[in-house]
């Protein structure tokens, strides 16, 4: 299409040149339907075009340009169904290194014998052997028109190449379209932000680091401060929500703490006070409980359902996942059956089957002694109707946005509600991006629990942390291997969870039971697998980062973590809290897949330290705003481009900013209000779940 054409953000992406029917609807699965959403889908990586090398300067796992001669002919072999192609080069200083290409064997005719070209591929170095991978061949004049540049690097679903995104982003950036300016003027200024159209160019196609950074912090901005703006309009509109269901306190309760085990600590004990506190306010409850992976989140849980369920209250509580709910349900149960409570629990779940379903909607309604119903997001369900339903708990990292408080008031008038999360945020951070909800910490450990050991290590130690595990499976144990990725890919280079279970299978001895787990399975799968797992049927899980609130495993005692580098430190941490619930030792094993020293400095936090929130902090001193792309670390609290550890600055900024508006601090002319107004609605209309967590 000509670039004469004036584009608009709402025109369907059909409109631009080479996008037919079947590209069309390939966009559509990666979430594009139109014109601003293609100029919101932003690179995840750029391609940096670097200056040549010597084969002695090439860096392990990092795409690089060397220049080179052929030396030897081409070896082209045969392999089942693939083509493997290898050649061979020396550059000026008589240095020689291996390339290999697949199904490739036009290059016989361009790689003649002396020949000097350049080079560019993922480096693989073990030892003191160098291989390029699949190296793109340049002469010196198409590599010199290159250099320096930065070409996006898209995130891809099946069918849609990065040339067929880039060119359609170029395409409408290089018409007459234009982004309506929504910021106003005075905060543009205050913080030395770019304007809307020149930040969406520099994200997509930017001539170096610092348009990159300009472009970034401007729009990274956008997302913090609509969602701050919107939680503030929320949280406005929710100040004064009246306690409808009043509660006392009774004396089963402290007798019942008084009967465990274990004494509280200091932390479960104040935060327990916070919730009482609440429980019998004239205002409804609305806090969240954050604490770290083991520090008893679940036993202040289970005390304040048990509350409800004495004073004639319903209490739900809603796990992710169907086996982490179903082991918080035969607890409850449990402690139900010992004491002769005078009430009943039930589980609803996504399987159970329609006619225990009608028979579980049945009681809740017309039986006065089920109190407390336990279960998945099932429990939320239309068809779900409860008689007096007054707290509502939400386990672990469950999305928790205003649809969903909605659907809650609806079915109990207003209920109080806790919100649980492992998410070792800092607190300065968790009171802007939790705003409407009151905080509580519980920043201790259990006496009782083994601290984790640690190690970090290089893929060189892998066969000696097989033994090791071995040796834990022989005295009954059990062992989490995580990997980065599901199945092999050219566009992620490491460990994969079906490739690295197979392998497994053939290295631990015969009667050791290998599995792998990963989301794209079907959710019975799933189930399967864990409840197998939590059973000792299977020793060794082989997962992606699904198992972070998958299952409680006491009797997992070892986590090796694959290509550790690739990660964030907190959601390592919320990883490795899948270990250490049980009596035995428990180790986990980083294995560091990268030769950079600053990948070493990040991932020794986590050997020397158990603790989420000093971990967290670390991770914000290190991880600065130049360091842009990874996996997240932010579990359910997902932006398009910010981080909330990475881009904590600019998450106080976007604070300060909507405060100083609410407060009159900053002059807006009134043309401007409605434009920031309407936007704003804009955002909440199609961000609804995202606003409250």
């Amino acid at each position: 299409m000509s670039i004469d054409n004036n584009f608009s953000v709402n025109d369907s992406i059909n409109n631009i040149k080479g996008i037919g029917e079947k590209i069309e609807k390939t966009f559509h699965r990666a979430g594009v339907d139109n014109i601003g959403d293609l100029l919101k889908y932003y690179p995840r990586n750029y391609d940096i075009f670097e200056e040549p090398v010597d084969i002695c300067n090439l860096e392990n796992d990092r795409v690089m340009a060397v220049r080179a001669e052929v030396v030897r002919n081409l070896e082209i072999k045969k392999i089942r169904n693939l083509v493997v192609v290898n050649a061979y080069v020396r550059d000026a200083y008589g240095a020689t290194m291996k390339l290999t290409w697949f199904n490739a064997s036009y290059l016989k005719s361009t790689l003649q014998l002396g020949t000097v070209h350049i080079f560019r591929g993922l480096v693989s170095a073990h030892g003191p052997a160098i291989t390029l991978k699949q190296p793109k061949i340049f002469s010196e004049k198409q590599y010199r028109e290159k250099l320096g540049s930065m070409q996006p690097v898209y995130p891809l679903v099946n069918g849609l190449t990065n040339t067929i995104v880039s060119k359609a982003v170029k395409n409408v950036l290089d018409s007459k379209i234009t982004i309506d300016e929504y910021i106003p003027k005075a905060i543009l200024n205050q913080y030395n932000l770019c304007e809307l159209n020149k930040a969406t160019k520099g994200i997509h196609f930017p001539q170096n680091y610092r348009e990159l950074n300009t472009a970034r912090t401007r729009l990274v901005f956008d997302e913090f401060f609509l969602f701050v703006y919107a939680l503030r309009k929320f949280k406005d509109s929710n100040k004064d929500c009246v306690n409808h269901h009043k509660m006392t306190i009774p004396p089963q309760i402290s007798e019942f703490v008084q009967s465990l085990p274990y004494e509280l600590t200091g932390a479960q004990k104040r935060t327990w006070e916070e919730i009482k506190n609440d429980m019998v306010s004239d205002k409804s409850m609305n806090r969240l409980v954050q604490g770290d992976v083991g520090s008893g989140k679940t036993i202040i849980s289970i005390l304040a359902l048990f509350v409800a369920a004495f004073n004639g209250k319903q209490a739900a509580l809603m796990a992710p996942t169907e086996v982490l709910a179903k082991q918080h349900y035969e607890e409850i149960v449990d402690i139900i059956e010992r004491n002769n409570y005078p009430f009943k629990a039930v589980f609803l779940a996504g399987s159970t089957k329609a006619g225990e379903k009608n028979r579980i909607y049945k009681s809740m309604i017309e039986d006065d002694d089920v109190k407390i119903i336990v279960g998945t997001h099932a429990i939320f369900q239309d068809k779900v109707k409860y008689k007096n339903l007054a707290l509502v708990i939400t386990d672990e990292q469950h999305r928790f946005g205003v649809r969903q408080r909605e659907a809650i008031s609806q079915k109990g008038d207003n209920p109080h509600v806790i919100v649980m999360s492992a998410t070792p945020i800092p607190r300065t951070l968790a009171i802007i991006m939790y705003g409407d909800l009151d905080i509580s910490i519980i920043d201790e450990l259990p006496a009782n629990r083994l601290p984790i050991k640690n190690c970090v290590v290089g893929e060189e130690y892998r066969p000696n942390a097989y033994k090791f595990m071995e040796k834990q499976i022989a005295l009954g144990r059990q062992v989490y291997v995580i990997c980065p990725s599901v199945e092999n890919s050219e566009a992620i280079e490491g460990e994969n969870v079906i490739d690295y279970a197979d392998r497994l299978k053939k290295i631990l001895p015969p009667g050791v039971n290998v599995e792998f787990l990963h989301g794209r399975m079907k959710p019975d799968l799933k189930n399967e697998i864990m409840e197998r797992f939590a059973k000792n049927e299977i020793q060794v899980l082989v997962s992606t980062t699904v198992v972070e609130v998958g299952v409680n495993v006491p009797n997992a005692t070892v986590m090796m973590i694959e290509n550790a580098e690739r990660f964030g430190l907190a959601g390592l941490h919320q990883l490795r809290g899948r270990v250490g619930r049980g009596e035995h030792q428990s180790y986990c094993i980083f294995v560091n897949g990268s030769k950079k020293k600053d990948a070493s400095k990040r991932l020794d936090i986590l050997a020397k330290s158990n603790d989420g929130f000093h971990i967290a902090n670390e991770d914000l001193k290190l991880r600065g705003p130049g360091d842009f792309f990874g996996i997240r670390q932010s579990g359910d609290m997902e932006f398009r481009l910010g981080d909330i550890y990475d881009d904590a600055k600019i998450v106080k900024m976007a604070s300060d900013t909507v405060n100083m508006i609410y407060d009159g601090l900053i002059s807006i002319p009134s043309e401007e209000v409605k434009t920031l107004e309407k936007a704003v609605d804009d955002y909440c209309r199609l961000n609804y779940n995202k606003i409250s967590i």
